[in-house]
């Protein structure tokens, strides 16, 4: 595909979707979280779609220069773990020119949970923690740093945390969020993981 009318079907199909309030508000700051009755249905859909989305939409998503497909394409990209995106999310975490977009990107690299993601992510934490006067998404790239380590069993973020690490000038000087945002993001994330293993496996199992 190719076009502006071919960016707008996506959009409309992703982005938006069919909810009362459009699929990137919901997953900005991990919103959907207080959807209530809802929530359910909410991740269920973004796992469907994340298995129907084809690499060339996810693509046009990323290219397209606007933070709300790009924060939803990485959503997506995460959730279906394709691997095949990984340089370009990293590219693109890496320039951090797009508000907000940077949250679906620690997200996808949180999900792929290799080495590789944590190269990145390290990478970034220590180009932006450096910069005081910025407050980008550092905060959800130390989650997503911890999620990879929690699952390769390494500790590249003690790097950052440990007395006299990167981390504490830059949050004492941003204010960064506690405890219970950091926790939010956390949840956000794992109720994904949580409904992904109560899908039928090919015996019809859960997952």
């Amino acid at each position: 595909m190719t076009g502006v009318e071919d960016i707008r079907q996506v959009s409309d199909r992703y982005v938006l979707g069919d909810g009362a309030r459009p699929r990137y508000s919901q997953l900005l700051h991990g919103n959907f979280i207080g959807l209530g009755p809802r929530r359910d249905e909410f991740v269920g859909q973004l796992i469907e779609d994340a298995a129907r989305v084809t690499d060339e939409e996810l693509g046009l998503m990323l290219d397209e220069g606007n933070w709300r497909p790009m924060l939803t394409a990485a959503w997506l990209v995460g959730v279906s773990r394709r691997e095949v995106f990984r340089r370009r999310i990293g590219e693109l975490l890496l320039e951090s020119d797009r508000v907000y977009a940077g949250q679906g990107y620690c997200y996808a690299l949180a999900r792929l949970g290799a080495t590789a993601d944590a190269a990145i992510l390290a990478t970034y934490l220590d180009r932006y923690l450096r910069q005081l006067k910025s407050r980008y998404d550092q905060e959800w790239a130390l989650l997503a740093l911890r999620r990879v380590d929690a699952g390769l069993g390494t500790r590249y973020a003690d790097q950052f945390t440990w007395p006299g690490g990167l981390w504490h000038p830059w949050a004492a000087a941003n204010h960064a969020e506690g405890e219970q945002s950091r926790e939010l993001i956390t949840l956000a994330w794992s109720l994904i993981d949580e409904a992904e293993q109560r899908l039928p496996g090919p015996d019809g199992s859960g997952g």
